[in-house]
Parts: C-alpha cells; structure tokens; sequence
C-alpha cells in the first residue's frame, strides 16, 4: 500500500492483484488507475490514446506506472491479447463512446463502440479463466427515462431515445445474455453492470461536458454557453462511482455469486441541480473572470430529469455518498484552479483520494 494514503480495509483486496482497466485513458479510467495503483495493485490498461494534448491519464504520468495498451475495444484480437498478457483477477471495462451529443453526430460509432465493443469485451471475459471479477460500466441513462420524480431502481425499465442512451440499454441487454448464457456457469466469477449518475470532477477536459466546457471558458474569458440549462442531473464528483465499483469488485472476488448483478452508484436524495444552477456556481467560485452566461436554444435531445434509487447499494455494500453537491462542486472548482495556479495533477489528485477516503458520509 502506498504510504501517503489510508486505506479502507476492502481495498486490500487489490494489493499484489493484476487489475485490467478498458478505457484507462479516460476521465474516469484515468481516476480509478490512479486509485487502484495507491492500493497496490498491478494495473494494466488497454484503450484509444488521449485525444487531447491535455490529458489527465498523460499529465498524472500513468503510462510509466502501469502497463498501458493503446488499442480500440472493436478490435477483439488485440484486446484479447492484452488480458491474456495481463492475466487478470479483476476486470474493469469503461471503454465507450461517452457523449451525448457526439452520440447524435456519430450515430454508428456509438453503437459499433458501446455496443460492439461491450461484446468483445464480454467476450474476452468469456475466455479468460483469470478472471474473478467484471465490472462492466454502462450509464444511469441506459433507463427508459419517463421523466419521473423517483430515481430508477435496477429492475426498471431499459431504453433510451437518443443514440447514447440506446447503445447504453442495448450494452445491458448483452451483458444480461452473457450472464445468464455463460458466466452463471462458472461459479469463481462475479460479474457487475454499474450505472452511475453524471460525473463531474477534476481531470476532465473532454469537450460537450459542462465543467471542462466552463473551466476552459473562465481560464480564457470566453462566454460560457449552456445547451440545456434546466435539465436536472446527479452531479457526484468522479471519486464516488468509482469507490463503489472498487467495493462491489473486492466483494464480488470474495463471495462472486451473492453480489453479481445490476447495480446503481448515485448521489443522495434531493441531490440533482440543474446545468444553469452548476454552472452559475462554478462562475461565481472561479472568482477571476468575466465569462458571461449565455443559453443556446435548440440543441439535440437531452433529459430533462434523471436520478437513480441506489438503496441495494446503501442495503447490501454498505455504500453510500460521501460529498453533498456543495461539496462535490467546491472540490471540482479547488483541482481546477489549483492546477491553473500551477500545483501538478498528480498532487491534487492524490491529496482528494485521501481526502474523500477520510470523510464520513455526507
């Protein structure tokens, strides 16, 4: 275990262990190495390289850590040569197409991505007897959203009305068949879907996303613009999924049958604000800049509102949110503006890990 850090018990589940990360490069995937790599653990990675020359996988120096592959998840033969130079116990699959609204531009991709690439995925589980437990990322938006004031529980409906939202149902459906068709037979594997609200956190520079769209708006002066200002979201920052799919992991590799399954990661009640109320809040906390609001009127198809039930995790993991939303945002803007002030990545990065493994429950 790495000394700067105290870890939660669970996570010795990881020490020493080979852990293979699909989408590594990622915002996400980028947090979770870093995570997984403090609690000890041997992390291979397989993914696209960084799009961006302003990269949070590049900037924390992951590739020198780990043993990272660049390579595309719609290509089976290479994907499966990696797990199987990688010999993993665990499996964490966040490979996708992650945008709405390039959902809408990039309609195949998505699917060939999302969905495709979830088979190859599934099927390179299929053949490696190494492994002891999936984690298999979807999204909160692969539920049939009826615009209800409830959040979606896990045997709800699936469906989605844009192409992101489809090629997330469709993903469900498939690891459904997998489980029930393949992986139900081998009794040392445990295998999780897990759908999470919206992310937001530092190390996200990605474009369409409202925190790296805003952050490099008010880094320039340039006006802030908002497609959807009322929607309403789950904003959690980026540390809270992920502590759930490393629990659920380490718990699935002890007892594989009794905690396979669907799960939700989400914020607690009362948590969702819309786009307009986030971005207003991190204008006000950037604190050095004259980036106006502006709203841009007939954008694709986004919903409106989306939360999650996420009580079997809080009954049977013990999980539960740490930060609130004033919280979740503070944290967001401090990484941010601790960057821009010049503070490395990795450091912000490493001093919130500790920080949210330190805090109680919100």
């Amino acid at each position: 275990m790495d000394g700067l850090v105290t870890m939660p018990d669970w996570l010795s589940a990881y020490n020493g262990k080979s852990v293979f990360v699909t989408g590594d490069t990622g915002f996400k995937g980028s947090w979770l190495v870093r995570w997984l790599l403090l609690a000890g653990a041997k992390v291979s990675g397989y993914a696209l390289p960084p799009e961006r020359a302003v990269n949070h996988f590049v900037r924390l120096g992951l590739a020198h850590k780990m043993h990272h592959v660049d390579g595309d998840i719609r290509d089976i033969d290479s994907l499966l040569m990696a797990v199987r130079q990688a010999q993993p116990e665990f499996f964490f699959h966040l490979a996708a197409q992650p945008i709405v609204r390039t959902s809408y531009e990039q309609p195949k991709e998505t699917f060939d991505t999302n969905v495709g690439g979830s088979v190859n995925v599934l099927e390179v589980v299929r053949q490696t007897e190494s492994i002891r437990s999936l984690i298999y990322v979807t999204s909160d938006k692969c539920y049939r959203n009826k615009e209800w004031i409830w959040g979606y529980r896990e045997n709800d409906e699936l469906g989605g009305k844009d192409p992101y939202s489809a090629s997330k149902a469709a993903a469900e459906i498939v690891f459904q068949a997998y489980r029930e068709s393949f992986f139900n037979n081998r009794s040392e594997l445990g295998v999780a879907s897990v759908r999470a609200g919206n992310v937001i956190g530092g190390g996200d520079w990605a474009a369409d996303r409202i925190v790296p769209d805003c952050v490099r708006a008010l880094q320039s002066g340039l006006p802030i613009i908002l497609r959807n200002p009322e929607a309403t979201r789950p904003w959690q920052y980026v540390l809270e999924p992920l502590s759930g799919y490393l629990l659920l992991g380490a718990k699935m590799h002890k007892n594989p049958k009794r905690f396979s399954g669907s799960w939700n990661f989400g914020p607690g009640g009362g948590a969702g604000h819309t786009v307009g109320e986030l971005a207003q809040i991190l204008h006000d906390g950037w604190g050095d800049s004259d980036s106006p609001l502006q709203l841009m009127a007939g954008g694709p198809h986004e919903a409106g509102l989306l939360s999650l039930n996420c009580d079997k995790a809080a009954a049977e993991l013990g999980w539960r949110p740490r930060w609130n939303f004033a919280t979740t945002v503070g944290q967001t803007l401090r990484w941010y503006k601790g960057v821009h002030e010049g503070t490395a990545e990795e450091t912000v990065t490493i001093q919130q890990i500790r920080e949210y493994m330190e805090a109680g429950h919100d």
